[in-house]
């Protein structure tokens, strides 16, 4: 289930960039922002069809994410085939390669302008927005959070920025495939892109989880559910002290 779900969520973004790309930015191919709402209703449409049943161990959980996101690559590449040659062919003539920023390789992950070359920058640039996705995605997941139901969740998480580890490496291995080895080399940026999420992510989980979050109090008033069942909750609560608070309020 968690290649199916990368690849919900990947498919319709990145085919959305081959429309965009392949008719040299016409507006009735499509936008950047028609581009953001391909890659939002993707991750809402993963979360809907794979969020209750996707599920896994570390590291097969990664490599089945990684997948989905490679086969998304080769059914948009398969798709758009004669014109991304025939968009490489254009760009090879005028001297730029395939392998740069709106290039046909940008069809499939991304890659820095020309002047951005300052990798310190382009670092903090990644990671400050995935804290910030991660930060709403733990929001989300807050069984105490008031503001958002789980129905609500895919759609809370789909107005957010899409970056991935899966996403970005499964279809730069595509890039790999067609346009060279340029696709990891290029400015030197291809691990910014792949492996910042990671720490941005544990940075933006560890905020939220002692800074912003409340749950137990909360938890103990009922709002949780355990794998276990009540048994499984009351032993949680017990242990995490929860219902001592709770009882010593009652009181």
């Amino acid at each position: 289930m968690a290649s199916t779900g990368v690849f919900f969520y990947v498919y319709p973004g990145i085919a959305s960039t081959a429309s965009f790309l392949l008719n040299e930015t016409n507006p009735a191919f499509g936008s950047l922002l028609q581009v953001g709402f391909a890659f939002g209703f993707g991750i809402a449409f993963a979360i809907i069809t794979c969020g209750s049943t996707s599920g896994g161990q570390v590291p097969y959980y990664i490599f089945a994410q990684i997948f989905g996101a490679f086969m998304a690559g080769l059914f948009v590449y398969g798709q758009y085939h004669e014109q991304i040659v025939a968009y490489s062919a254009a760009t090879i003539a005028a001297g730029k390669g395939t392998v740069f920023n709106g290039g046909p390789a940008s069809i499939f992950c991304s890659f820095p302008g020309e002047t951005q070359t300052n990798l310190g920058y382009l670092f903090m640039i990644e990671f400050f927005v995935d804290s910030y996705i991660g930060i709403i995605i733990w929001a989300c997941l807050d069984p105490a959070n008031p503001f958002v139901s789980p129905q609500a969740a895919p759609w809370a998480i789909d107005i957010t920025i899409s970056t991935n580890m899966a996403r970005d490496l499964g279809t730069r291995l595509v890039a790999l495939i067609f346009f060279g080895r340029e696709a990891f080399t290029y400015h030197s940026y291809s691990w910014i892109s792949i492996l910042v999420n990671i720490p941005a992510t544990l940075f933006a989980t560890a905020y939220y989880e002692m800074l912003m979050r409340d749950s137990l109090q909360k938890i103990g008033k009922g709002a949780a559910v355990h794998e276990h069942g009540e048994e499984g909750l009351n032993l949680h609560l017990t242990k995490s002290g929860a219902l001592e608070s709770r009882d010593a309020e009652g009181v």
